[in-house]
């Protein structure tokens, strides 16, 4: 079971990396002329990222609690990343099929996390 738990944590975070990759490459496609397409990427690219790197720093957490608030920040960011995307699919700062992947994918790590979080509170 040890083999399982080390893998999945590896996936959520190469996933969450590419998260945040992809991230990236929808802020190049956005209008860069638009003071309203700058104000959310940039919201958008710090909670996107966030996601990884609350997961990294909770693998050196000293203690169990740590570590499971450490999730519950990447989490949030996740849940602020989706909000992000759904403004800029609805504003039409981007063309749908560039977000409804990014949507999906977050809605996913969301709910990977969340069940992280409510596996660790139970212990």
């Amino acid at each position: 079971m040890q083999n399982f738990n080390s893998k999945f944590k590896s996936d959520l975070l190469q996933r969450c990396y590419q998260f945040s990759l992809n991230i990236l490459s929808l802020i190049d496609k956005m209008p860069p002329n638009k003071r309203t397409a700058w104000i959310i990427s940039d919201q958008l690219i710090r909670s996107a990222s966030s996601i990884g790197a609350n997961i990294t720093e909770g693998k050196a957490a000293s203690s169990r609690l740590e570590f499971k608030k450490f999730y519950e920040i990447a989490l949030k960011s996740a849940n602020e990343a989706k909000y992000w995307l759904n403004i800029i699919k609805d504003a039409k700062l981007a063309e749908n099929f560039y977000t409804d992947p990014l949507i999906q994918e977050v809605t996913e790590l969301a709910n990977m996390l969340a069940a992280g979080v409510i596996k660790l509170k139970n212990k």
